[in-house]
């Protein structure tokens, strides 16, 4: 039986926290750093090749400890346990949450319901390698006897984010003689310029719908089955040879034209924005092949294994969680920012953005209470050095406190002249000026009009954490990738939330289905006066 865990706010280590919060807010990184030298080599931990220097983020040892207690308080060793043993911890939907299950080797057992649900992953990662290997080999020919050049995968949401984030990532490891492009945005704008200059004889699409009535998804797919019909002489069975599924319902995936041969399964137990391990990789796969899509997953398994048996002291995850924690909910930290200095992670913070958002923007507790204090903050960011010359300004002397999450690694994937050591030179020397700031004194001393000095002030003080790798491989983006997923569970289980439903999606849907008839007819529409009104100007601007 599940121990009972008392509410947030009134857990001893919480109450200690609000305490100890009293005591150093205030105190300045620039005090902590210099009462102490070793710092900046002991507030660090590293693990599955990742190294995580958190030094420059306001805690003490103290700090840490007290929130260590509140993760133990919070019960997230059993949390952990439950999730990779198969519990139904998605309570409101009565799901496993088995993202976990989609990287697991081969000789692994989790059960869900009396299955091995890892003999269903690894026979559906075989029939991806099959079917890509095909692909890339030129083996698979479209309806015209052509070889398949380019891939068009036609999703949303985390059908669309993780598959257009890994494949920007991994651009480097990628076959250049394909061209592969992603369709997410109801906006016919989206689905027309990415069409415009294809062959349909040379482009196979990869629907990801779960279901297979997911409506942006099933428009755009509509709209691409007509151009390839279209540009194919109308002949219709042209959509089997072109057309690939990931979903689980084969009456709609025939219906539509595509052989269900070539229908691609993934499971409830898996959340849309943790799926990009499952079939809805597919797109994925073939652009760097299945050697490369093990490597993501072999990156990923190290770091569950990390987070699965690592003391919370040494955890990666668990700190990064911990951390958010404290800067939402006791300094009152709206966002936090994620600065990848690698053009290659260009989609990571869009990617963060529904893992986070999606997963932990909660108002009540997994018993339904209302929760009167913070849960996800917004998170956002662009990459470095792009951010340097927009937003950073804000971040160092703005008046909001933005905890920054700068991502970097040691080697470049192309290395030209010193282009990576002065990328490198300004990720350190942004995480040391938001720390440390520059003082009026020191102002003054380069020789600063009076008047100029308050401008040039950098107050410092502003928290980092810093992740350090070696090479951006599939290996080392499945760490990444990994890394959040379980720092946004952390966060999860302290508050006390399902991070794992997302019920917020659902009024609009159900609304745009009511509103969608009312655009086209001269009957009144009814709803509030300003969503009425819209809908009449709408009508005669048509």
């Amino acid at each position: 039986m599940t121990p009972h865990i008392p509410y947030l706010t009134a857990r001893p280590a919480w109450k200690a926290l609000e305490s100890h919060f009293n005591d150093i807010g205030d105190v300045h990184l620039r005090t902590l750093f210099a009462d102490d030298s070793e710092r900046g080599r002991r507030l660090t931990a590293q693990a599955a090749g990742l190294y995580l220097d958190y030094s420059k983020n306001r805690v003490t040892d103290e700090t840490m400890g007290l929130l260590v207690e509140l993760a133990k308080q919070s019960g997230l060793q059993d949390r952990i346990a439950a999730m990779f043993s198969g519990e139904k911890i998605n309570i409101t939907e009565n799901r496993a949450v088995l993202h976990v299950a989609l990287r697991a080797s081969r000789q692994t057992a989790i059960m869900v319901d009396g299955e091995n649900v890892v003999d269903r992953v690894h026979a559906v990662l075989d029939k991806m390698a099959d079917f890509s290997g095909r692909l890339r080999s030129g083996e698979w020919k479209g309806h015209t006897g052509r070889p398949i050049r380019n891939v068009v995968n036609i999703g949303i949401g985390g059908s669309d984010l993780g598959p257009v984030m890994a494949y920007e990532a991994l651009q480097h490891y990628s076959d250049r003689s394909m061209t592969f492009r992603f369709v997410s945005n109801i906006d016919g704008t989206d689905v027309t310029e990415t069409l415009r200059d294809l062959d349909p004889a040379e482009t196979l699409f990869i629907v990801a719908s779960k279901t297979f009535t997911t409506q942006e998804t099933m428009t755009n797919a509509q709209t691409a089955r007509d151009w390839l019909v279209k540009g194919l002489g109308g002949d219709k069975d042209a959509v089997a040879r072109h057309f690939a599924a990931v979903s689980t319902n084969a009456g709609k995936v025939a219906e539509f034209g595509i052989d269900t041969a070539n229908m691609f399964e993934f499971w409830d137990w898996v959340g849309g924005r943790y799926s990009m391990a499952s079939a809805i990789g597919l797109s994925t796969m073939v652009a760097i092949g299945p050697e490369g899509f093990y490597g993501l997953l072999e990156g990923m398994r190290q770091m569950d294994e990390h987070f699965r048996t690592a003391d919370f002291g040494h955890n990666l995850p668990v700190l990064m969680g911990l951390l958010t924690v404290w800067y939402a909910n006791f300094f009152g930290a709206p966002t936090v920012a994620v600065l990848p200095y690698e053009q290659h992670l260009n989609r990571f913070p869009a990617y963060l953005q529904q893992l986070t958002m999606e997963s932990n923007g909660k108002h009540v507790t997994l018993d339904g209470t209302a929760v009167d204090y913070q849960t996800s903050p917004v998170y956002w960011g662009e990459p470095g050095t792009n951010g340097q010359h927009s937003f950073y300004q804000l971040i160092h002397q703005g008046t909001r406190l933005i905890p920054c999450d700068f991502i970097a690694f040691a080697q470049s994937l192309n290395p030209v002249g010193r282009h990576h050591d002065i990328l490198m030179a300004n990720v350190f020397a942004q995480a040391e000026a938001l720390a440390f700031g520059k003082t009026a004194g020191e102002v003054r001393a380069e020789g600063t009009a009076d008047w100029l000095v308050p401008h040039r002030v950098f107050g410092g003080n502003r928290p980092s954490t810093t992740i350090l790798a070696e090479r951006l491989t599939p290996e080392a983006l499945g760490k990444l990738v990994a890394l959040y997923e379980h720092s946004v569970f952390t966060q999860g289980v302290i508050w006390d939330i399902d991070s794992f439903d997302q019920w917020g999606v659902e009024l609009g849907k159900q609304l745009a289905a009511r509103i969608l008839p009312e655009l086209d007819t001269n009957t009144e529409p009814g709803h509030d006066s300003s969503t009425n009104n819209l809908i009449r100007r709408y009508r005669e601007m048509k």
